[in-house]
């Protein structure tokens, strides 16, 4: 894919439009959950204009957010302003043109809410990226063992009940495995470790989240359910019980990093806070949605590509004696199947930032100027499925980033925050985990292939994200 210079492009205003204020932006959030649905309110528009670059309002809107006047991006050309941070400001714009109340969080802005620019970002992701690197050698092994728990509790379903859930098994593996992984010593012996702490975290979730939902209630319900969801926060009261209980328990077990952060200047209170959202919001909510994208695009694509797969982990697994880091970079299909789940179902769809000074950009066909402090939107599933820059896009292809010519579409990957061929820093706003997640998707599909053969599933949808339900797993018959 080649894409003009910028400067031999033709400057034009960028079309679109706001409409009355307060009914416009009433109008386009009734059309963005009721009247069209996310993907065709970006697609009408976009068809509208002819632009990937336009005006709109975006979601929420009265009463949750200040100022819902968007300028959205569509393409892979004009997304990655959104990761340029001399140019955008990232501050409390990390789910949308609203923040959820601090009281979510101890009363703390965390990191995920910083900008760059504010000096306690630096030292936060610092922390982050110091306590990843630490743990690295405990990734595999751990999740490993995570996983053949996983495996057996799908069995178990799968013989009494001919299908099993995977959503809610892959939820629970996923919670224990980062408590493990976080905490100094085995929590076990807490709560961190029972049902109650998927189903506290996935409200927790829901309740800052649910201004970008819908519960596809009959339409019946519409206006009762926009009032609610939409118009004014959920009470973080009704949740702060039992945060508590949660926060308790992270602030015993997880001493190393807090005396880490102490020692870094951050005060003990903010530093477990940040990490309880670390924990909870970005890796157990990146998880939630992450994986099961994953077991249901395999799934659908096919038992030659489960043949393909199979052959490759096993081969691989069986020369270098185990499943390794090196083991795993040498499997080019799988690390593809992996990147290709992220493109085709970003885990996150909505990225945002403020123009920090009046600023050019374009896309494929013009360039459009923007001024210092307006909103520009992004959203993933159209970015990464841009027609001028990947074949097929709507096709879940397997084996797209297999070689020189299908790697060199890796920076047009963007699901972490930035560019899959970029890392993250203490600079930039990408996911501190950004290759944890990926490794671990990995895994999960070695340790699968290395049990079975094929599988099919039943692919439904979330109010945020996919759901995976195994109709047939058949076990492997050769190793």
């Amino acid at each position: 894919m080649s894409s003009p210079s910028s400067s031999n492009l033709p400057l034009i205003a960028i079309p679109g439009g706001y409409g009355l204020p307060f009914f416009g932006a009433i109008k386009d959030r009734l059309d963005y959950f009721y009247h069209e649905g996310t993907d065709e309110f970006f697609r009408t528009r976009m068809e509208k204009y002819q632009s990937t670059v336009f005006r709109s309002n975006m979601v929420p809107g009265p009463f949750m957010a200040q100022n819902p006047k968007v300028v959205v991006l569509l393409d892979a050309v004009s997304f990655p302003v959104l990761f340029d941070m001399s140019k955008v400001e990232k501050k409390d714009v990390f789910v949308a043109t609203y923040m959820p109340s601090t009281n979510y969080t101890g009363g703390y802005r965390v990191c995920a809410y910083l900008d760059p620019s504010e000096p306690k970002h630096a030292i936060l992701k610092g922390l982050f990226l110091s306590t990843l690197a630490k743990r690295h050698d405990k990734f595999i092994p751990l999740y490993r063992s995570s996983l053949s728990q996983l495996f057996i509790d799908l069995e178990d379903e799968f013989s009494s009940k001919g299908k099993a859930y995977f959503n809610d098994y892959c939820n629970k593996m996923s919670f224990n495995f980062l408590a493990n992984l976080f905490c100094d010593q085995n929590p076990s012996s807490t709560i961190l470790t029972t049902d109650k702490a998927t189903k506290f975290f996935d409200s927790w979730l829901f309740f800052q989240l649910a201004p970008l939902m819908t519960l596809g209630l009959p339409k019946i319900l519409n206006f009762l359910e926009d009032i609610v969801l939409h118009t004014f926060p959920l009470p973080s009261l009704l949740l702060r019980c039992d945060y508590k209980k949660f926060y308790k328990v992270f602030n015993g077990y997880a001493k190393s990093i807090l005396d880490e952060a102490e020692n870094l200047g951050i005060k003990r209170d903010e530093a477990c806070h940040n990490l309880v959202f670390l924990v909870c919001f970005n890796s157990y909510g990146g998880m939630k949605t992450t994986l099961p994208a994953l077991i249901k695009w395999v799934g659908l694509a096919g038992e030659e590509l489960h043949q393909q797969l199979a052959e490759e982990i096993r081969s691989v697994v069986r020369s270098e004696g185990g499943v390794t880091i090196a083991a795993l970079e040498k499997m080019s299909l799988t690390k593809s199947v992996v990147w290709e789940a992220l493109r085709i179902e970003p885990p996150v769809a909505f990225q945002y930032g403020h123009a920090k000074e009046d600023m050019v950009i374009h896309n494929h066909d013009a360039a459009f100027e923007i001024k210092k402090d307006e909103m520009i939107f992004g959203y993933q599933p159209f970015a990464t499925k841009d027609p001028r820059v990947f074949e097929k896009p709507e096709e879940f292809v397997g084996d797209r980033f297999v070689g020189e010519e299908g790697e060199k579409l890796l920076k047009y990957v963007y699901w972490s925050n930035g560019r899959e061929i970029d890392d993250p820093t203490v600079g930039n706003k990408q996911c501190p985990a950004k290759n944890l997640v990926v490794l671990l998707s990995r895994v999960m599909l070695v340790e699968f292939f290395l049990r079975y053969d094929t599988f099919t599933v039943e692919a439904g949808t979330l109010p945020l994200g996919s759901t995976a339900t195994f109709t047939s797993m058949s076990k492997a018959t050769s190793s």
